[in-house]
């Protein structure tokens, strides 16, 4: 019976034709904004993590902010400096601190400037910790050693045509940055940031020779002895900058957080935008639902000497509910199957746009859970809208229903 009242509930949703079509759109909408939105927001949420560039979530990481007592109007940030630097690496509690310094530059090639930024590679030890937290690995000819002067090493995009420049830069190439010639050595393997694909990489003294930074240091990488009790390394580095900066507690100007921190917030922030913009989906299914309301309604009304003709025969009023609510539960999987579809297919759109975008290499994924879950949700909103319908069907007497 139950197959029988599948077979004609397909055969009346088809003979209605458009104004089946037009009841599923509010759904269909509805579904593919709440799917597609879903999905490229966990795309995006992968690509934010892939841009914090670092592949530890042990490390800490130091930076300064606030404003100093400068001059009226000058807005100067206090900047960290080698001597906090030198101190935090005598804390008992940490293993290693590592200045890095990001220089905005002009970069000129194949006759064409573009503005980018350059970072200093440590030397020493400190230089094979900075490559395994980032993953460097060259391409392209090698990375950058001890003792290379005049030489740099750029980031995936520069040899690519994308790079700004016209076209690719490879090993051996001359390039000009903030009027000083280097020579590229190597090519760094795509990483899937926009951070470091995007980077030129240099030894401390020629990034030195190109800016004036003197004594001042951007950030500072620290990496704790005991990577279990991290937050004792975090307060003891608090309390010796609010000492050496002669600021009080809470009025800090200087930051002191863990990339998995940071990413925790951004994901927050991604997590409450996602889940506005499902609110305001979920009003088109609403209104897909009271479409289904007024399409089963209307055909109640319509099929009225139809509902006597099956129950002078015999139908029972739960068989004659039975078919209206499944005809309603079929319009809303019907609607939800072809959202479910046009979203996941915007999803792998939007994740190819932000690969385009970023350089990334986010994985394309079908998400089999959340396709089950549009279908099997908007199977129960056709169901739901269209009880008061197939309640109204079963409850015609056969003899009025026969007369008109």
């Amino acid at each position: 019976m139950i197959q029988d009242a599948f077979v004609l509930s397909f055969k009346n949703l088809k003979h209605r034709g458009l104004r089946s079509w037009l009841t599923l759109l509010g759904i269909f909408i509805g579904v593919t904004a709440v799917v597609s939105l879903i999905s490229l927001g966990n795309g995006l949420q992968a690509a934010v993590s892939s841009q914090f560039g670092v592949s530890s979530t042990d490390l800490l990481t130091v930076q300064a902010s606030g404003v100093s007592n400068g001059p009226p109007g000058s807005g100067a940030v206090v900047p960290l400096t080698t001597y906090d630097l030198n101190e935090i690496e005598k804390l008992s509690s940490v293993k290693r601190a590592v200045g890095r310094d990001i220089v905005p530059v002009k970069a000129i090639f194949n006759k064409k400037a573009i503005f980018t930024y350059a970072t200093n590679v440590p030397s020493g030890s400190d230089r094979q910790f900075v490559y395994k937290e980032i993953s460097a690995k060259a391409e392209s000819g090698r990375l950058l050693k001890d003792g290379d002067i005049g030489k740099i090493v750029l980031g995936y995009k520069f040899g690519t045509d994308s790079s700004g420049f016209g076209k690719a830069i490879v090993p051996g190439n001359s390039i000009t940055v903030q009027n000083k010639t280097f020579q590229v050595i190597g090519i760094l393997a795509k990483q899937g940031s926009f951070i470091l694909d995007n980077v030129i990489y240099m030894n401390q003294n020629d990034l030195n020779s190109i800016s004036n930074y003197g004594n001042k240091v951007d950030l500072i990488a620290v990496e704790p002895v005991d990577k279990n009790n991290i937050n004792k390394t975090k307060n003891d580095i608090e309390n010796l900058l609010l000492r050496l900066r002669n600021v009080k507690k809470d009025s800090e100007n200087f930051q002191i957080s863990t990339p998995e921190a940071s990413l925790a917030q951004v994901n927050q922030v991604l997590g409450g935008v996602q889940i506005f913009i499902v609110i305001v989906a979920s009003i088109s299914i609403f209104i897909g639902a009271i479409g289904i309301v007024n399409t089963m309604t209307t055909s109640v009304l319509e099929r009225r000497k139809d509902i006597g003709i099956m129950k002078s025969i015999g139908a029972t009023n739960a068989q004659i509910f039975a078919q209206f609510f499944i005809e309603s539960s079929l319009l809303g999987l019907v609607g939800g199957f072809v959202g479910a579809i046009a979203g996941e297919l915007l999803g792998i759109i939007g994740t190819v746009s932000i690969n385009s975008l970023i350089n990334g290499k986010l994985p394309i994924m079908i998400n089999l859970g959340l396709i089950i879950s549009a279908l099997v949700g908007s199977f129960l909103i056709g169901g739901v809208a269209g009880i008061i319908p197939a309640m109204r069907a079963a409850s015609q007497n056969p003899v009025e229903a026969l007369k008109e």
